[in-house]
């Protein structure tokens, strides 16, 4: 699902469910020592995932990979990457330094988020724009894909400047460039069974980051059976012009 957001030279691997008996490095069991159940089943399986995208790249040693100072994954040197999960989904998409400068990627419930939660992530820009997307298709959440693509944009940007940035600082259009005519259409759950697709770009003002730095990500989104998710990525082309 994840994977077809992504370039070639991206591997990634998914399941929708828990792998109860995938493998944790002792340096990983250690970490989640006193983590309750939940954050250890979503935990064990995103490294699984993790682990399975990188012997596609031909990485097959075993490293722990140990969440740093601020959750990110400490991934091992030479690689890029990012692991999300949400109830029912968890993924992991990596790639060669060399390839691509940087990646995030988000899953989440295909469901209106909770109340009081678009306030604190939209920017003052943004409100029109979903207003009209709603108008055009109601039966997508685009409320909950705002909040994707700039988690998605955020696990992009943090790697390459190893500095914060509020949800509300990210400005984020979404083109809709959905296709089939009942696209995330909502069921009884509300959940959405139908699929579509369609890219974002991002912006975050200059203001926020200082003259000449990272200003603009781009990336894609995709709704289908219940789920949504996202993926933003950073080319070394993109950031040899959009130089520091």
């Amino acid at each position: 699902m994840i994977d077809e957001l992504l370039p070639a030279c991206v591997a990634a691997a998914h399941t929708f469910g828990d792998v109860a008996d995938a493998d944790l490095l002792p340096e990983e069991l250690r970490h989640m020592a006193g983590a309750v159940e939940r954050r250890r089943r979503s935990f064990r399986t995103g490294r699984h995932c993790a682990r399975q995208a990188l012997a596609s790249l031909g990485r097959t040693a075993r490293h722990p990979l140990l969440p740093g100072p601020h959750g990110e994954p400490l991934w091992p040197r030479g690689v890029v990457g990012s692991i999300t999960h949400c109830e029912g989904y968890r993924a992991a998409a990596v790639a060669e330094d060399r390839d691509l400068a940087s990646l995030g990627i988000d899953a989440e419930p295909h469901a209106a988020l909770p109340a009081g939660v678009l306030r604190k992530v939209m920017s003052p820009h943004e409100g029109g724009r979903l207003a009209r997307l709603f108008g055009l298709h109601p039966e997508v959440h685009w409320d909950r894909l705002l909040f994707s693509a700039k988690e998605a944009v955020y696990k992009t940007w943090f790697p390459l400047t190893g500095t914060g940035l509020g949800l509300q600082d990210i400005e984020v259009t979404i083109a809709p460039g959905l296709r089939g005519s009942a696209v995330g259409a909502r069921g009884a759950t509300g959940s959405g069974a139908g699929a579509g697709t369609g890219a974002f770009h991002a912006h975050v003002p200059r203001s926020r980051i200082g003259a000449g730095r990272l200003s603009v990500l781009r990336g894609h989104w995709l709704v289908r059976d219940g789920l949504l998710v996202t993926a933003a990525i950073r080319t070394r082309e993109e950031q040899t012009v959009e130089s520091w």
